[in-house]
């Protein structure tokens, strides 16, 4: 069996690569860093280590790497291939789109079966997204046969992987926890299962249960952290005004995911435990500028931070918490991301009060939007003290 796998990185070698390989595929990445592709032509294999007490490692062999700007190439890859998964980040999906199109236009010449295409990305309607960049390249005959080759079932990923230190570029460090959850209802009739990999009609609530805790925790303990002077999250785990704090936002978070999804509220106090353990995990080394990097995408209204507190606030559930992270992420000016410089630049040439507006959606006349403004003033005085 094969697999073709759009991104090369940590995430897609020390997770949707592992495990594809361990389902039995031979996985072909597509990448457009020329070095990393002919290293793992002249390879054929790499190296994955858990960050735990054993040093686990893993030899990831029978793969292989096409240049992605080899579109004919790539296409042809994706005619021969059983599933094709993507980890490359949200906006970077259209680019993908041309070969792809190319590679259904190829698989419906030829008869082939249904295949899925599943889109490993931190965003909620990854695949789908992935759906309409891809229709959109296709002619409209094309359209209405493509879904005869081709699927798009969104899912959920959750691993944690920090910046690497190895010198072997091809060795990927990783948590040992990892969950890929995928909506089964659009796969393929007869598509066999992944291992490490669960199946659930309705992916919705497990997309925002990852989103709202393991997201929005990682970003408030970086962006906490970062306030308080801390280079890593594990560092700001040891910190006990920080962990009180998030408890608090994931206090909140899950009161959301409680009323709007009906998950058991003892069950999820079981996963958010679950989830400050593995912030806390000795053996990663996960800085907290790599977490709070882009804070335009995490401020975004429909992403880890605002989502959950207009919910929370549409359900009438209390949000201090989550205004300290938001403020926080504001107040997030590591002069090497460049997000970071933008969102200083517009509070320094605009006002706080018009970047919330402007970043977050949330405007003059909502009743969040004074308090954000206030929790922000009260971080600045604080640092300025």
């Amino acid at each position: 069996m094969i697999a073709v796998h759009f991104g090369a990185g940590n995430i897609g070698l020390g997770f949707i690569g592992l495990l594809l390989s361990e389902s039995g595929y031979a996985v072909k990445f597509v990448d457009v860093n020329e070095e990393r592709v002919a290293l793992i032509n002249e390879r054929g294999e790499y190296k994955v280590t858990l960050a735990n007490e054993a040093g686990e490692d893993f030899i990831v062999k029978g793969v292989s790497a096409i240049n992605g700007r080899d579109e004919e190439q790539v296409a042809k890859a994706i005619a021969e291939a059983d599933i094709v998964t993507t980890a490359v980040g949200l906006g970077a999906l259209p680019y993908l789109a041309g070969s792809i199109a190319k590679g259904i236009e190829l698989r419906l010449e030829a008869g082939a079966k249904a295949i899925p295409f599943i889109a490993c990305e931190n965003a909620i309607g990854g695949s789908t997204a992935l759906k309409g960049h891809v229709l959109g390249k296709l002619s409209p005959e094309l359209r209405e046969r493509a879904e005869s080759v081709a699927t798009f079932p969104d899912a959920a990923v959750d691993r944690i992987v920090p910046l690497q230190q190895h010198e072997d570029s091809l060795q990927v460090t990783v948590e040992p926890f990892c969950e890929w959850v995928i909506d089964r209802s659009a796969l393929p009739a007869d598509f066999p299962s992944l291992q490490h990999v669960k199946y659930v009609d309705k992916l919705g609530p497990y997309i925002e249960r990852k989103l709202f805790t393991v997201n929005t925790g990682h970003c408030s303990a970086a962006y906490l952290g970062y306030l308080q002077g801390y280079e890593t999250i594990q560092e700001a785990m040891k910190d006990e005004g920080i962990v009180a704090m998030l408890g608090e936002v994931l206090g909140e978070t899950g009161q959301v995911l409680v009323r709007e999804h009906g998950f058991d509220a003892a069950e999820h106090g079981k996963y958010v435990d679950v989830i400050m353990d593995r912030f806390r995990n000795p053996y990663l080394t996960d800085e907290v500028v790599r977490v709070g990097r882009s804070p335009i995408r995490k401020l975004s209204p429909n992403d880890r931070l605002v989502r959950p507190l207009l919910l929370a606030h549409e359900l009438g559930i209390e949000t201090p918490g989550l205004i300290k992270a938001i403020a926080a992420a504001l107040s997030f000016d590591f002069a090497e991301d460049a997000e970071a410089v933008e969102v200083q630049r517009a509070i320094s040439e605009n006002g706080i009060g018009h970047t919330i507006a402007h970043y977050t959606g949330i405007g003059e006349g909502h009743p969040l939007y004074s308090a954000i403004i206030r929790q922000y003033e009260t971080l600045q005085q604080r640092q300025e003290a």
